[in-house]
């Protein structure tokens, strides 16, 4: 895919929605560390079903270390893994209380230290609660990146590679948000959109769909 249809692409996607942001629940940088933790193999809005109630108890560090392991767990039940992932926000409300003075660190190496925080947990952290032009590749920016051909790659470090080399500066910081919510909704996996997607004829999928 050439630079001219990439930037046509990216400014469709902004015409569209020009302030996009995570479908995830928060009000702080811890709060949204959380929700990405919990995230992981969940939908965003069963995720959400959980912090709502679990942050007005417990939305700090201390607070859910207080709560203990099976306190937190009677919240994020319903969420799949919640076993391990209980274990892991746990871990790391006492790594932020003992090393970080309470606060989310605005430093990669440091967040990928946490337990349960990998690289794209990290790029949505500093992305979205501090403003860094980072660009956390999930399934959806994946399955997008390579299905259209804007940012091919064999995994999610080489997409992440990709894009962050041809997206211009104007678009990167909120690159990751629209690329989601298009495969989200329009570019899903088994079916796509076609027929109702904005970018149709610039995308560079061979298999469309009359799909809307």
């Amino acid at each position: 895919m050439n630079k001219q249809k990439r930037i046509e692409i990216l400014t469709r996607l902004r015409d569209a929605n020009p302030k996009p942001t995570t479908e995830l629940n928060f009000s702080s940088p811890f709060e949204l560390l959380i929700a990405v933790i919990l995230s992981a193999q969940a939908t965003d809005k069963g995720v959400n079903k959980a912090t709502d109630k679990l942050f007005p108890v417990a939305n700090t560090p201390q607070a859910i270390w207080d709560l203990g392991l099976d306190g937190l767990k009677s919240y994020i039940k319903t969420i799949g893994l919640y076993n391990s992932k209980a274990e892991n926000v746990i871990k790391t409300c006492r790594l932020l209380l003992d090393q970080h003075n309470g606060e989310v660190p605005e430093s990669r190496e440091a967040l990928e230290a946490l337990p349960g925080v990998g690289r794209k947990t990290a790029n949505v952290v500093l992305n979205t609660a501090f403003g860094w032009p980072t660009i956390a590749v999930d399934t959806h920016i994946f399955r997008v990146a390579n299905r259209t051909n804007f940012a091919p790659g064999k995994d999610v470090v080489k997409v992440e590679e990709k894009l962050l080399k041809v997206v211009p500066a104007e678009f990167k910081f909120d690159v990751h948000h629209w690329l989601i919510l298009h495969g989200r909704y329009t570019c899903i996996a088994r079916k796509p959109r076609c027929g109702a997607c904005i970018i149709e004829d610039l995308c560079e999928y061979k298999e469309k769909t009359e799909y809307e």
